[in-house]
C-alpha cells in the first residue's frame, strides 16, 4: 500500500546542537520535534548551473568557467525558450531556438512563492459536459413573476405553491377538445379525461372521449380517474379501427377501465393492511363516441353526456341516468327531481368502478340524431351549475362544434365564475365527426 515518505533525523538537534541517534523523533535534551522540516531561509537566491549571475540580483556570485576558456557560457531566459504545444510544434510567434552546443549552460530562477496560486484557465478543447449544456431555465413563480421556483414546487420569492401540472389540463385531438381544473375549493384535481380520434375499417371518421371524476371518500382518488381515463381511451382506439361496433367497443372500455382501476388496490399488496379503514380506489366514468351517423354513450356513476344541437331552437338532451341516491329516489317516485336534488344525500353514487364497488354494471345507449351538434361530456363539477339539458344548451357556445377547445374553456369558466366548489372537466364532441384534420379554431 502507498505511505507517507518520512523524513530522516538530522545527526544533532538543530535547536540545541545535542547529538541525536538516527530514529529519533525529537532530542532527548530539549525536545525539540526532530521530524519538523527546517524553514528555508527567506531570500531565495539565484542557482546558477554553469551560468553567470543575473543582472540586478544584487549578491555577486562567481562565474563558472567549466572549460578553462575564461569565457562565460550564454545565459537564457524562460522567454528565450521557444513556446510549443503539445506535439512539440512552436507556437506562432515563437521562433524554434538552435539546440545548445554540449557545456553550454541554463540558468535556473526560483521566484517568490505567491500568497495565492491563480487557477488554471479550462482548455478549450474539453467539451463542455453534457449537463452544463442542457441545462433547463429555472422555473419563474406564476405569482410575482420574479422569484425562482425550488424543486419542492415553491417560489423562493413569495413563497406561493405552483401549480401543479394536473391542476389546469387542456388536450385537442382532431375535432374533439377537453378542459379539466382543480376548481377553486380543492386541493387537487382528481378528474382526468382522454380523448382521440381515428378510423373505422372502411375509413369513416371516429371521434372519442372519456371523462372520469375520482372518488373523494377512496383512496388515491386521483390515480384511479387517471387510470380509467387511459385504459377506456386506449381500449376504444384499439377495438374502434379493428371494426368492433361502437356501443361493444364502449362497453369493453369500461370493462378495461375498471380492471385498471381495481389493479390499484393492490399496489402496494400491503397498503390495505395498514390501513384497512380506508376504500379501495375508487372513480366514475362517463364516454362518448361519435362513428357513421352514430351517437354512443356509456356511463358508470353520476358524470354525464348532454346533447347540444347546433339549431338552438331544437330540444337539447340528457343522455345518461345517474347512479346516484338522488337518481333512485325520482325513479321510484319517491321525490321529485327538484327535491332529490336539493337533499344533502343527493350526489351519493349508488355505482362506481373500483374493488369495492358492489358489482360493475355498465351503462349503453345509442342515438342517430337527425342535425348536427355537440355532445357535451362532463363531471359533476359542470352539470352542478347547469343541470338540465336546457341549462346547458344556454351556456355551450353556438359555435361549439367548429372551436370545441374554446367551448370547453368556456364551460369550465362558466363552473368556477359559478363558485367552483369541485374539479371541473368537460369534453366537448362534434357531431357528425369532421373529416381527419379538422380542429378548433
Amino acid at each position: 500500500m502507498s505511505q507517507m515518505p518520512q523524513q530522516a533525523a538530522p545527526a544533532k538537534c538543530p535547536s540545541c546542537a545535542e547529538p541525536v541517534e538516527p530514529g529519533d523523533l525529537f532530542c532527548g535534551a530539549c525536545g525539540h520535534d526532530l521530524s519538523v522540516v527546517p524553514v528555508p531561509p527567506q531570500d531565495h537566491p539565484t542557482l546558477t548551473m554553469t551560468g553567470s549571475p543575473a543582472p540586478g540580483d544584487g549578491v555577486e556570485w562567481p562565474a563558472a568557467d567549466p572549460d578553462g576558456s575564461g569565457t562565460p557560457p550564454a545565459v537564457h531566459l524562460p522567454t528565450d525558450l521557444p513556446g510549443t504545444d503539445s506535439a512539440d510544434t512552436p507556437l506562432p510567434g515563437h521562433a524554434a531556438v538552435p539546440a545548445q552546443p554540449a557545456g553550454a549552460g541554463v540558468r535556473f530562477d526560483r521566484p517568490a512563492e505567491p500568497e495565492e496560486y491563480p487557477l488554471q484557465a479550462p482548455d478549450p478543447r474539453v467539451a463542455e459536459t453534457p449537463a452544463a449544456a442542457e441545462e433547463e431555465p429555472a422555473q419563474v413563480c406564476v405569482a410575482c413573476r420574479a422569484g425562482r421556483v425550488d424543486s419542492d414546487g415553491y417560489c423562493e420569492n413569495c413563497g406561493h405553491a405552483q401549480p401543479r401540472e394536473r391542476d389546469h389540463m387542456e388536450r385537442e385531438s382532431g375535432p374533439v377538445a377537453a378542459v379539466s381544473d382543480r376548481g377553486l375549493r380543492h386541493h387537487r384535481n382528481e378528474d382526468a379525461f382522454s380523448v382521440g380520434h381515428t378510423a373505422l375499417p372502411d375509413g369513416t371518421p371516429v371521434t372519442l372521449a372519456i371523462v372520469c371524476d375520482g372518488v373523494s371518500s377512496a383512496t388515491r382518488p386521483d390515480d384511479a380517474s387517471l387510470a380509467a381515463s387511459q385504459a377506456a381511451g386506449d381500449a376504444l382506439l384499439a377495438a374502434l379501427p379493428r371494426g368492433t361496433h361502437p356501443q361493444a367497443a364502449m362497453h369493453e372500455a369500461i370493462v378495461a377501465a375498471s380492471q385498471a382501476v381495481n389493479a390499484l388496490a393492490e399496489e402496494p399488496a400491503t397498503a390495505r393492511e395498514h390501513a384497512p379503514h380506508q376504500n379501495a380506489p375508487a372513480c366514475t366514468i362517463v364516454g362518448a363516441v361519435v362513428a357513421s351517423g352514430l351517437l354512443v354513450v356509456g356511463w358508470v356513476g353520476d358524470s354525464r353526456a348532454y346533447w347540444v344541437p347546433d339549431d338552438r331552437s331544437a330540444p337539447p338532451a340528457r343522455l345518461t341516468e345517474d347512479d346516484s341516491w338522488a337518481a333512485q329516489m325520482v325513479a321510484a317516485g319517491l321525490m321529485s327531481e327538484a327535491e332529490a336534488y336539493a337533499d344533502e344525500r343527493a350526489h351519493a353514487i349508488t355505482g362506481w368502478l373500483g374493488a369495492d364497488a358492489y358489482e360493475l354494471e355498465p351503462h349503453t345507449a345509442a342515438f342517430k340524431p337527425d342535425r348536427p351538434g355537440v355532445v357535451v361530456v362532463c363531471t359533476d363539477g359542470l352539470w352542478n351549475y347547469a343541470e338540465t339539458a336546457g341549462e346547458m344548451a344556454e351556456v355551450v357556445p353556438a359555435d361549439a362544434a367548429a372551436r370545441p377547445l374554446h367551448s370547453a374553456r368556456v364551460l369550465v369558466g362558466h363552473a368556477l365564475d359559478g363558485g367552483g366548489h369541485d374539479n371541473v372537466t368537460v369534453a366537448v364532441v362534434p357531431f357528425p365527426a369532421p373529416p381527419q384534420g379538422a380542429g378548433s379554431a
